[in-house]
């Protein structure tokens, strides 16, 4: 059936604009048919002024499945990402067990369709079982499904295992996405060193991020491997990575909401929803993120999205895990504080969120043409909301932005030409 959307203020790459006209799409093929007016359609979804955006792209979130669903489950958490305007998303390795064979990448896809909500593209690990050595089968885990490999949550210490795994990576054509972290460096630090002095906690030093990038910027010079960088969130890294960028090496990056709009100083207090693995850090650091982000060295938004329980969260900083949620706040955030103000234009968060992490990782929609999968976030923009974690669909309440006021509702997702989510919908589970 041919389905038109009317209504709605649809985004136009070219010119950065939302323009009024209809879009069309076929619900079978999932495929976008037709642009403009008087189209020809047997269903028609009625919109009144809402933007129409391609659904957004997440390549970085923790699923908490399989082994820790008191955390998340694969249900909350894609219904959390289509809650958030996410049609795809690609969540990290570090679960129990670790995903590191391919049963286990197959399993997360088939289930994932399943419930018929956000697509799901497991990144598998680097080394088996996240122990830094022995590497992992990666032809197997891509045939699987696995769009990428990383051992998230911690760095490969090990230089000449990361060369190796380099080497191989080129080879498949697969990205190496890198947990920058030196623990050599960073010890056991948990928020950056200014907070440390503040609240008697032990700090992260910067460098023990730039450090890692520096050394996995040179090995991905010499292999020729993809190396892409998750959480970027110092102004030496941001340095690195541009340096790598203007000799050529084949980098790119991430930002996280979080690290564009926050820095040690909003640290008042021993709380663990503001404890995040890269630390909040600077205000330098932070500025340093934000121009980054809009000169192209940070490619992408990716919202690292880690939920954790109440009662892990309700520690001391000093033994809490890191990790905030943010699947269902991250476009929220960042229309309301950096493109309302004038601070970033639209159309380079739009592009963060879609089209730039489909071009880099070679997945589908990203775009509103013909011929592109029907994926779309319609957003009200207009609508005002307080962020309330008892109305997330994740079942992390883990954020340093509640009671925050934002503009810009997710009024519905729709993903290859069905609608995976519709505003006030039912919780799965």
């Amino acid at each position: 059936m041919i389905v038109r959307i009317d209504g709605g203020r649809l985004w136009d790459a070219e010119s950065g604009q939302l323009r009024e006209t209809s879009v069309a799409f076929d619900d079978v093929t999932g495929e976008i048919v037709a642009l403009g007016q008087g189209l020809r359609a047997e269903k028609v979804i009625e919109l009144r002024g809402e933007a129409v955006f391609p659904g957004f792209i997440d390549m970085h979130v923790h699923l908490r499945d399989p082994g820790l669903t008191a955390k998340e489950s694969l249900e909350t958490g894609v219904q959390a990402a289509a809650a958030g305007g996410f049609t795809q998303v690609a969540c990290m390795p570090n679960t129990k067990p670790p995903i590191d064979s391919p049963k286990l990448v197959a399993d997360l896809v088939e289930r994932a369709k399943v419930i018929g909500k956000t697509e799901v593209h497991p990144i598998a690990c680097i080394t088996q079982g996240q122990a830094g050595d022995e590497l992992a089968d990666y032809e197997a885990l891509r045939a699987a499904g696995a769009v990428g490999f990383s051992d998230d949550g911690r760095g490969v210490q090990h230089g000449g295992r990361m060369r190796e795994a380099f080497l191989r990576l080129k080879e498949l054509g697969a990205p190496a996405i890198i947990h920058a972290e030196d623990e050599t460096i960073s010890g056991k630090g948990v928020v950056h060193p200014n907070a440390a002095r503040r609240l008697g906690l032990l700090g992260i030093p910067i460098e023990a991020e730039a450090a890692m990038i520096a050394r996995d910027v040179l090995l991905a010079e010499q292999t020729g491997a993809h190396l892409h960088v998750c959480h970027v969130s110092t102004e030496p890294s941001v340095a690195v990575i541009r340096w790598a960028k203007a000799r050529g090496i084949r980098v790119t990056a991430e930002v996280t909401p979080h690290h564009l709009l926050l820095s040690e100083t909003a640290i008042k207090r021993d709380d663990a929803n503001w404890k995040v693995n890269p630390p909040l850090q600077s205000e330098r650091d932070r500025e340093a993120c934000l121009e980054g982000f809009l000169d192209g060295t940070l490619d992408i938004i990716a919202t690292d999205h880690a939920p954790h329980t109440p009662a892990e969260k309700a520690q001391s900083m000093a033994t809490a895990p890191f990790g905030m949620v943010g699947l269902e706040t991250a476009f929220a955030l960042l229309y309301t504080y950096l493109v309302l103000p004038g601070t970033v234009p639209l159309t380079r968060i739009i592009e963060g969120m879609t089209s730039r992490p489909a071009r880099l990782f070679g997945l589908a929609g990203g775009s509103i043409r013909p011929g592109a999968r029907a994926d779309f976030a319609i957003v009200d923009l207009q609508a005002e909301r307080t962020i309330d974690g008892d109305s997330f669909y994740t079942k992390g309440r883990n954020t340093p932005f509640l009671d925050w006021r934002i503009a810009g509702v997710i009024k519905s997702t729709i993903r290859a030409g069905q609608v995976i989510y519709e505003a006030g919908e039912e919780r799965l589970s």
